[in-house]
């Protein structure tokens, strides 16, 4: 059965700048009632009620696929005017300062300080099902059981978080989760800006239930 999107839904960018399959988030997005459009366009990705980030792969390759199509830009743009941002994996990676994979230390958007390396755990990748801290008050995961599991595929993380407490701002809700005695961090939500290092749209109903609680705010 064809599923039909209401004309009131929220309006999806989900960012294609060739970064691996997106079909499943732009599936997952839509069952919890998104209107999704598949664009690499920045000006549509600005306009949007909402922007996902996906990233499969290696961070410096992301990171010049999103510098050739001006996604950092549009990324600062929309967060400048207060307006929802979701990162996926290294879509999620790719918002911090640097990232350094093979030897090779590249530049990240910076909307956070840190850096992505590789996890310190006795197997590598990081891949399937395990749970996560869940950060005290989100919103990400709101309604969720705190033994959920998520499923993850990574072996490079932000194993510290570096953002400074400001008195003047909210501190952002950090969720993290644990592969082989090596603490990483699982999810940021900051404002506007909202990311996961596991994927929402690989993680079933629990994956689901975090992507409604996300397209919600967006209503």
């Amino acid at each position: 059965m064809t599923q039909t999107t209401p004309a009131s839904a929220p309006s999806v960018v989900l960012l294609d700048y060739g970064a691996g399959n997106i079909r499943s988030a732009q599936r997952a997005l839509e069952h919890v009632g998104a209107a999704v459009t598949v664009s690499a366009d920045p000006k549509i990705a600005v306009e949007a009620d909402g922007l996902v980030v996906p990233g499969v792969g290696a961070f410096a390759a992301c990171m010049q696929g999103l510098r050739d199509v001006n996604a950092p830009r549009a990324i600062g743009q929309r967060l400048a005017g207060g307006r929802p941002v979701l990162g996926i994996c290294v879509g999620f990676q790719v918002l911090f300062e640097r990232g350094v994979e093979h030897g090779v230390d590249t530049e990240g958007i910076g909307e956070w300080p840190g850096v992505v390396d590789k996890l310190e755990a006795p197997v590598l990748p990081h891949m399937g099902w395990n749970t996560v801290q869940m950060a005290p008050g989100s919103e990400l995961f709101a309604g969720l059981d705190p033994q959920t599991r998520f499923y993850f595929v990574h072996s490079y993380g932000v194993r510290r978080w570096e953002m400074q407490e400001d008195d003047y701002i909210a501190a952002p809700k950090v969720s993290w989760a644990q592969h082989g005695g090596d603490r990483f961090v699982a999810a940021v939500e900051n404002g506007p800006l909202w990311a996961t290092q596991f994927h929402p749209e690989k993680s079933g109903d629990a994956g689901l239930a975090l992507l409604e609680n996300w397209v919600r705010t967006l209503r």
